[in-house]
């Protein structure tokens, strides 16, 4: 890199400390200031936020390596977790934000009872603030890690050393400007980012070993350029040479189980964790309804076409690498083929996507411990400045987690696996919870537990495999949860007309409790809302189809793909317009 390149990713460092600094005494008022930027957040900036954080620094290499094993098809493991995406923005946003706590954790105690609740607060605060929070950040500091060795050529005895001090910056910042701060560095991270990712695709396309998209469509075979998986019943469901094929059983359990069945972060069924956060911060309701709009939009229609044309474009520059090698022809490709300038731009672009993943997750992680154990269990009653110090510790006491089981990661390629299946069934109780008052703690606890028992059986005792592995669980979990719901005793009447008065859910669910609170007017128009769900899952996929097709010049299809996403989102707004937002969004 030249000189020029390394200023602009110091003036990029500069930028983010800036507005740490800015937001600093700001967030230092309450917890709330710190973890929910006082409520305040408008739509845009909360929305564009959860697309920052789920752009991590390994996001477009994972892309590539999927464009490498599967064609295009291949990002179908993570398109359908739009089914859930939109299931949230119109059944669950409006919820999250009348809810009024500060955390998703905090949630439990307030829609369940006694010690069974109390019980699961804290294990959850734990089990996803520190396992769960600090794998994810294990996970992202190895790529950016692998990162940095393709870019430099850093021996990796050292390179870590730079992933922490890129991680420490982001806890300072953290630590300093609360979740106002991070949200706008996430801003800011966000354009940075998505303007490095679309320079690059279009450098790499426009360079004469490609020729273009002519030259991708000449030099690759056809099944790279399918949209949809091979469905067969005969065919494993795993990429082969050729084009992500699925058997109708693991194509069922991705389509029409996993997105509403599984747990698994930032794309929890019913919402939850940072996106959860996110949504609380919103203004009010309609704010945190668009920002989850916005959200779902971007995260599926804006970010992927710039990753899927460079990694298609890497297997005609680097058609030898070794599978295990793939993803980091998005790397070399940065590394050879960028001018000066540009380069420095592509390289703060993923420090950008890697600390807004990070500062993120140690905020998010934060407040679980000192909102929901801290607060909770130890120091009840103390000043919110007492509070803030505490957060700030927090932040700082996570990061070095972090970088302890950073240390002793080799490789979690299986991680995101492993969690979908130890979460499979767990997701319909965090659904249900919001829409029927039988549901109890030990529901959830339950269905928490019984997934790695299943699992546990499933790798031990059977040759099934993921994701065929889902329907076993899912059914098993959903028994079990079921079965204790109906053995163990349900909330107290007390505690589930309060729950109803503030949240106001609605629903066939509730009707006992509603009966019991006549003066309280519950959520209604379902069947309108589900219209909604269904008509935005269709536009977010036509854009996405629409625009991949007139990208490969198939110009009349794509624009037949967008003229039905037009349709789609005309009848989501007529439908929201006519009653108004207010009567929509409570």
């Amino acid at each position: 890199m030249a000189a020029l390149d390394w200023a602009i990713v110091v003036l990029y460092f500069i930028l983010s400390f800036g507005i740490a600094a800015y937001y600093s005494k700001r967030a230092g008022r309450d917890t709330h200031e710190f973890f929910l930027a006082g409520r305040s957040l408008p739509w845009w900036l909360a929305g564009t936020s959860m697309v920052a954080t789920t752009f991590a620094a390994d996001t477009p290499l994972a892309v590539t390596e999927l464009v490498a094993s599967g064609g295009i098809a291949g990002n179908w493991l993570w398109w359908n977790f739009l089914f859930g995406s939109m299931f949230t923005v119109f059944f669950f946003a409006r919820l999250w934000r009348r809810a009024g706590v500060l955390t998703d954790v905090e949630f439990i105690e307030l829609r369940y009872s006694g010690k069974s609740a109390s019980f699961l607060r804290g294990f959850r605060a734990l089990y996803l603030g520190l396992f769960i929070n600090t794998v994810i950040m294990g996970w992202v500091n190895v790529a950016m890690a692998s990162i940095l060795i393709g870019m430099f050529d850093i021996p990796e005895g050292q390179v870590r050393y730079y992933v922490f001090a890129a991680m420490v910056f982001a806890a300072i910042y953290a630590a300093l400007s609360g979740l106002w701060g991070v949200a706008v560095t996430d801003l800011i991270q966000f354009v940075i980012a998505m303007t490095g990712s679309l320079v690059l695709a279009i450098v790499v396309i426009r360079l004469p070993q490609v020729g273009g998209i002519r030259g991708l469509k000449d030099q690759l075979p056809d099944w790279v350029f399918q949209f949809t998986p091979l469905i067969d019943s005969g065919i494993e469901s795993v990429a082969y040479e050729g084009v992500l094929a699925l058997s109708v059983s693991a194509f069922t359990a991705y389509i029409f189980v996993q997105w509403w069945a599984a747990w698994y972060p930032g794309a929890e069924p019913g919402g939850g964790g940072y996106v959860a956060q996110r949504m609380m911060s919103a203004k009010d309701e309609r704010h945190s309804l668009a920002a989850t709009l916005w959200f779902t939009i971007a995260h599926y229609c804006v970010r992927p076409w710039p990753w899927i044309l460079v990694g298609l474009a890497t297997l005609i520059l680097y058609p030898d690498l070794d599978v295990a090698d793939k993803k980091l022809g998005y790397v070399y490709a940065m590394r050879d083929f960028l001018p000066v300038g540009l380069k420095g731009l592509l390289v703060a672009s993923f420090f950008a996507a890697y600390m807004s993943t990070i500062s993120t997750q140690l905020n998010w992680g934060s407040s679980y411990i000192v909102n929901d154990v801290y607060r909770r269990f130890i120091k009840k009653e103390a000043s919110e400045a007492h509070y803030v110090l505490v957060s700030r510790a927090a932040t700082l006491m996570v990061m070095v987690a972090s970088i302890l089981v950073t240390l002793v990661i080799q490789t979690i390629s299986g991680a995101w696996q492993f969690i979908i299946e130890a979460g499979a069934g767990l997701g319909l109780v965090l659904i249900l919870r919001f829409y029927w008052w039988r549901i109890n703690a030990w529901s959830e606890i339950s269905a928490t537990v019984t997934p790695f028992l299943v699992y546990t059986y499933l790798r031990v005792q059977t040759t099934v495999v993921f994701p065929q592995t889902l329907l076993y669980i899912v059914g098993v979990t959903t028994a079990v949860w079921i079965g204790v719901t109906f053995l163990t005793k349900p909330v107290t009447e007390e505690h589930l007309t309060q729950f109803y008065r503030r949240v106001r859910p609605g629903g066939v669910g509730w009707r006992k409790v509603a009966k019991a609170v006549p003066d309280v007017r519950g959520d209604s128009n379902f069947a309108w809302l589900f219209l909604d769900w269904v008509c935005g899952v269709l536009m977010v996929y036509a854009v996405l189809f629409g625009v991949g097709k007139i990208i490969f010049g198939e110009r009349l299809l794509g624009v037949s793909f967008l003229f039905v996403s037009l349709v789609a989102g005309g009848i989501i707004y007529w439908d929201l317009s006519r009653r108004g937002w207010k009567e929509v969004t409570g």
